[in-house]
């Protein structure tokens, strides 16, 4: 008796192990995970926005539960709705680039029900001042009439 109840505990286990196994999944595949701006994204410009685009490469619907930013300066956006085998989605990350010369790099974490469960997005750049204009360099030109 000992011996059959040990058998089907194995039969069960293994039934469980291949079914697990064979287990449907989405597979989010970015075409780039990371996107530079530039040199020359202006202090005063407004936000910059880059759209990431992603291919579900799996064999099931993929959802992106979330994305949180490395920052308040970078807002996300993303597709709410699942995103079927073969279609794509995106991430979309904008960065607000007031008050913050020089060189920045950020990140997005993706956290969603697919393979991998997360995946990091990188943007990167930088911010430029508008030149500044001192007294001394100011020339006043001669008036004509």
């Amino acid at each position: 008796m000992k011996n059959l109840l040990k058998s089907a505990l194995l039969i069960t286990a293994l039934s469980f192990a291949c079914t697990m196994a064979n287990a449907q999944t989405g597979k989010m595949v970015f075409e780039n995970p990371s996107h530079d701006f530039g040199a020359n994204v202006p202090e005063k410009g407004g936000s910059v926005t880059h759209r990431f685009v992603f291919t579900n490469q799996g064999d099931a619907p993929v959802t992106i539960q979330n994305v949180k930013a490395s920052c308040g300066c970078t807002t996300p956006a993303w597709t709410k709705e699942p995103v079927a085998p073969g279609e794509q989605g995106f991430v979309d990350a904008t960065y607000n680039p007031a008050n913050r010369q020089g060189n920045f790099t950020k990140s997005l974490t993706v956290t969603s029900n697919g393979d991998p469960q997360t995946i990091s997005l990188i943007i990167s750049g930088t911010v430029v001042g508008e030149p500044k204009v001192e007294e001394s360099q100011v020339v006043d030109e001669p008036k004509t009439e």
